[in-house]
């Protein structure tokens, strides 16, 4: 048994929570105020972060951060009074005329549902790539949170904050504990020690050892603490994760010593720090313990394929300072079963001449439920296989987005429609989003500034996201001149399910062919930043596909995008082609 942690010590996490939720009395009051004034709509991570800002689950911070908060959780990972916080959570808007010193603004979803006012007391620059290189150690557009970056507001902004309403959520409502009800519940079952589990996927049996390994090894309570915010695209939805933890915790776990609890956390993926700030959170609902695996809240590798963070540097970092989070870490390496001995043993205890067994989630994606085959019973229990071959069809029944860049007139919408054609063949429903008439429908009264093109890709990227998480295949074509805002859509769509195709056709070529005129208008200053001409075209550096459209004719480059969906099992041929 470990030795206590000495929690009479540790402020403020722990300590009294942070609670910004108005007064129900108060509440009609301010939204009728909220009426008269201006409403600035925030985007979903921003949500998840004030619901948790108003119920305490960030305390001490009761607020988005100011300047001195800002720069010195960057550079030092404290709050400029010394309290540790290792990540920035700032309030990100663009520049507007409305916005103005000791000015109340209404903060409102994407809905344009009430959530709270603000009165600002500062507003201020933030210096993307400072918070890139020191937060997540990278600039690279493969990591989710760097390539998202790239589209929030200029400004940030932070005030006094008053909660009206919390964002509404409707699913698996009697699972979601606030921080003090937490504590209460866990109170209730007796024990003082109590472990928290991390989690943003489904448990399999691995993870189910472990955790039961370290709460036994303090004799607590487990807190089953899964987040259902913002994760890695891709990842597992949280609806048929917490169908997994429910089936699994009612009947695999002692409910006398475990308490599921959902956690609306907006993850950054940020390695070491955000496991740190992980153990912040967990004390604030009650535990003086995280266990910490291998590779914590990374996401993954970087795009020459290394790892964006070392795999232990997170165990290390918590460590360091359990003293002053009150919150010990619980280490473990990776787990692999043997099935000679039918156990589960750490990579380093594993027996000379015995064979080992693992697989990692994604693994156990591509090479089980992506080929409809049945997961091995060693991995999953029964109950947690049920749900993710429901969560997961066969790849050939799942969706994707092929997406097309590059010059004005290279060929590739033509090249689209007939790939087009050749899905609708093979059975696929296909939606195509061409950018022109996108521009006419979904984006009319845009521009062609940087700040509109943009715009008008991340609109087309939202669409083609939506129609991929619901099993559709979607094929964009767009100029989409700029890497960032591509690798912004990439991580919207899931990397797993996005094929950029990158239309190489020489600005010499696409400007003899000019069907619409453009390129001569450009030349002739009629049109000002047309791509290729005023303004820069940045091809990809690594796409899945490159064509040719010179010596290749439409049909042809249809046909090798269509031999790679082939290969990746997005399509197959019937039985009777083979």
């Amino acid at each position: 048994m470990m030795p206590p942690l000495k929690t009479d010590l540790i402020a403020p996490c722990g300590g009294e929570l942070v609670d910004l939720v108005a007064e129900r009395d108060g509440q009609a009051d301010l939204a009728r105020r909220a009426q008269s004034l201006h409403s600035i709509q925030i985007t979903s991570r921003a949500v998840h972060d004030l619901e948790l800002l108003a119920v305490g689950a960030f305390s001490p911070l009761k607020r988005f951060m100011g300047r001195e908060d800002y720069r010195s959780v960057l550079d030092e990972m404290r709050l400029a009074n010394g309290h540790l916080f290792p990540i920035p959570l700032t309030l990100s808007v663009p520049e507007s005329a409305e916005l103005k010193l000791d000015r109340e603004v209404v903060l409102r979803d994407a809905g344009n549902e009430l959530l709270a006012l603000m009165t600002i007391e500062e507003i201020y620059d933030w210096d993307l790539e400072h918070e890139a290189r020191q937060v997540y150690g990278t600039m690279d557009l493969r990591h989710p949170l760097v390539a998202e970056m790239h589209g929030w507001g200029k400004l940030n902004i932070a005030g006094r904050l008053r909660v009206i309403n919390l964002p509404r959520r409707h699913s698996f409502s009697h699972l979601r504990l606030t921080p003090a009800t937490t504590r209460a519940r866990l109170k209730m079952l007796g024990h003082s020690d109590v472990v928290a589990f991390q989690t943003r996927n489904f448990l399999h049996r691995a993870h189910e050892e472990m955790i039961k390994r370290a709460a036994a090894s303090v004799n607590g309570t487990l807190l089953l603490h899964p987040v259902v915010g913002m994760t890695k695209p891709g990842d597992t939805a949280y609806h048929h994760r917490v169908r997994t933890y429910q089936a699994l915790t009612s009947t695999y776990f002692d409910p006398r010593r475990t308490l599921l609890a959902l956690l609306p956390l907006a993850m950054r993926m940020a390695g070491p720090r955000e496991a740190l700030w992980h153990a912040q959170v967990r004390r604030n609902y009650g535990a003086n313990y995280l266990i910490v695996g291998r590779d914590h809240a990374s996401p993954g590798t970087d795009s020459n394929g290394r790892p964006f963070y070392e795999p232990y540097a997170a165990q290390e970092l918590v460590g360091e300072f359990e003293s002053e989070t009150g919150v010990r870490a619980l280490p473990f390496e990776e787990l692999v079963y043997l099935p000679e001995s039918e156990r589960y043993v750490g990579v380093s205890e594993i027996p000379v001449n015995e064979r080992a067994l693992s697989l990692s989630a994604s693994e156990a994606r591509e090479l089980y439920l992506a080929r409809g085959k049945q997961l091995p019973e060693w991995f999953v229990r029964p109950e947690v296989s049920q749900v993710l071959r429901e969560a997961y069809p066969p790849m050939h029944q799942s969706g994707f987005c092929v997406w097309f860049t590059g010059l004005s007139a290279a060929g590739k919408s033509t090249t689209a429609e007939v790939l087009t054609d050749l899905l609708l063949e093979y059975g696929r429903s296909v939606t195509l989003l061409d950018g022109d008439v996108v521009r006419t429908h979904l984006s009319a009264g845009l521009g062609f500034s940087k700040e509109d093109r943009d715009t008008n890709i991340r609109r087309i990227g939202f669409v083609a996201s939506e129609i991929v998480r619901h099993g559709g295949v979607v094929i964009c074509a767009a100029v989409s001149p700029y890497q960032t805002t591509r690798d912004e859509v990439r991580s919207m769509v899931g990397g797993e399910r996005f094929i950029e195709v990158f239309v190489n056709t020489p600005l010499e070529v696409c400007e003899q062919r000019d069907p619409k005129g453009m390129y001569a208008r450009a030349r002739s200053k009629q049109i000002r930043g047309f791509t290729g001409v005023g303004d820069p075209y940045e091809p990809p550096p690594d796409p899945e596909i490159t064509l040719e459209t010179i010596a290749s004719s439409p049909e042809q480059n249809a046909e090798l995008i269509l031999k790679h969906l082939l290969r990746r099992g997005f399509i197959r041929r019937d039985s009777t082609d083979d």
